[in-house]
């Protein structure tokens, strides 16, 4: 094993606030000559030696941080693409298998690649913008690829299109979304596009023609079920309810006890036998709030 690796922990090694002093850092772990390699990758292969992994790991964290700076364009933070490149490195320590024949760097250059792939397609748009495996390829060779700031000429799409195995078709509409803003949720009235924003496009349930013609059968069956209920009661239990619910000045019980010459309680009793009989036939456990 190497004796001068220093005995840092690898998560004290991961980015954070002050990214300068990790790539110092990193950047003063030796790296390993292919004989050290391979003697580390046989004691982590052979007999799980987890001192031997982080070394193996340790001395790749510069190699990290130069295929992260590869993808500063897409304005992410750099700390959150080395730390994904990281994620990459050590699943590729893991999978190593050092009898292939190929150097470390070679093998895992693929897997850190491929976790900072997956990173920038989930946070670069909030709509994902490559869904496909041609899109996937298009979408991290396209920028590259392009002479100018501008559209592509057709001269350009087919060139780039043969060159990377793919339709012109396909050219054009990564270009597409690669040149397309995300729009804010909310419009704004400085905005000329504004009636153009996401929230002038929230479907209103009151202007839906169905669910205003399934409100307006429901309350005309509620009616006429009320109107006839109210027709199946006596005279006196009717004009008690109208008197005490429906009228603009609902009369007191006392009011109606003097009317029909009776007591306040019978004529609370018989308003609440008439509530009863509506409630049965309007199939309501309320009636009024």
């Amino acid at each position: 094993m190497n004796k001068h690796l220093p005995t840092l922990a690898v998560d004290t090694m991961s980015p954070g606030a002050n990214l300068e002093s990790y790539i110092q850092a990193v950047n003063s772990v030796p790296v390993l000559t292919a004989d050290e390699e391979r003697t580390l990758s046989e004691a982590f292969y052979y007999d799980n030696d987890l001192a031997s992994a982080r070394q193996l790991v340790l001395s790749h964290l510069r190699f990290v941080v130069h295929v992260a700076r590869t993808y500063s364009g897409y304005g992410l933070p750099q700390a959150d693409l080395i730390q994904e490149g990281n994620v990459g490195l050590m699943k590729a320590v893991k999978r190593f298998n050092p009898e292939v024949g190929v150097r470390l760097v070679s093998f895992a250059v693929h897997w850190i690649k491929a976790e900072i792939h997956e990173y920038i397609l989930r946070n670069w748009r909030i709509v994902k913008i490559a869904t496909t495996k041609a899109q996937r390829k298009l979408f991290f060779n396209l920028r590259s690829s392009k002479k100018s700031l501008g559209w592509l000429n057709p001269t350009e799409a087919k060139a780039i299109a043969e060159d990377l195995g793919v339709k012109e078709s396909i050219v054009y509409d990564m270009e597409g979304r690669l040149s397309a803003q995300d729009p804010t949720f909310e419009a704004d009235n400085d905005d000329d596009d504004s009636a153009f924003a996401p929230e002038q496009f929230l479907f209103d349930i009151s202007t839906d023609p169905a669910s205003r013609v399934e409100a307006a059968d429901a309350t005309a069956d509620i009616n006429e079920r009320l109107y006839s209920a109210l027709d199946a009661l006596d005279e006196r239990s009717r004009d008690i309810l109208a008197a005490r619910w429906l009228g603009d000045q609902k009369s007191t019980l006392h009011e109606l006890a003097d009317r029909y010459g009776v007591s306040a309680e019978r004529i609370r009793q018989l308003e609440k036998n008439a509530m009863k009989k509506i409630r049965q036939a309007i199939g309501e456990t309320e009636l009024m709030a």
